[in-house]
């Protein structure tokens, strides 16, 4: 059996997510490369620019968002948005990511009502 080191995060796990984050910035306005390595490292994901460049052409590819150039060169920038069919993806996303939240907390939210209940009581 082949030992995962913590190194790795075992980011094939968070791999999606870390697709729909960027799906969820680009449906909020026009983003670029090192801006979203910087935003998911606030949330402790390590996106290398070999990681996050193939992500995002993988994304346009897909037509979920539409790339643009913007300034002049040199100092131009690639910054991308999402498409009508990415911000449609995102939706239907949220929805499943909402219904397999609820059944991976199921337990912590029934603990959380418990407690409450249990604060209404003693009130």
């Amino acid at each position: 059996m082949k030992k995962h080191s913590n190194k790795s995060g075992h980011r094939e796990l968070y791999s999606g997510l870390i697709r729909l984050h960027v799906l969820y910035h680009a449906s909020k306005e026009p983003i670029f490369g090192l801006e979203m390595i910087e935003e998911l490292g606030r949330h402790g994901y390590s996106l290398s620019p070999g990681t996050m460049y193939p992500l995002l052409h993988g994304l346009e590819e897909k037509g979920l968002l539409r790339s643009s150039r913007t300034g002049r060169r040199p100092n131009s920038r690639l910054v991308y948005r999402a498409t009508a069919a990415g911000r449609t993806a995102l939706t239907v996303a949220k929805d499943k990511v909402r219904e397999l939240f609820s059944e991976l907390f199921e337990d912590v939210m029934n603990a959380a009502s418990e407690t409450s209940a249990k604060r209404r009581k003693c009130s």
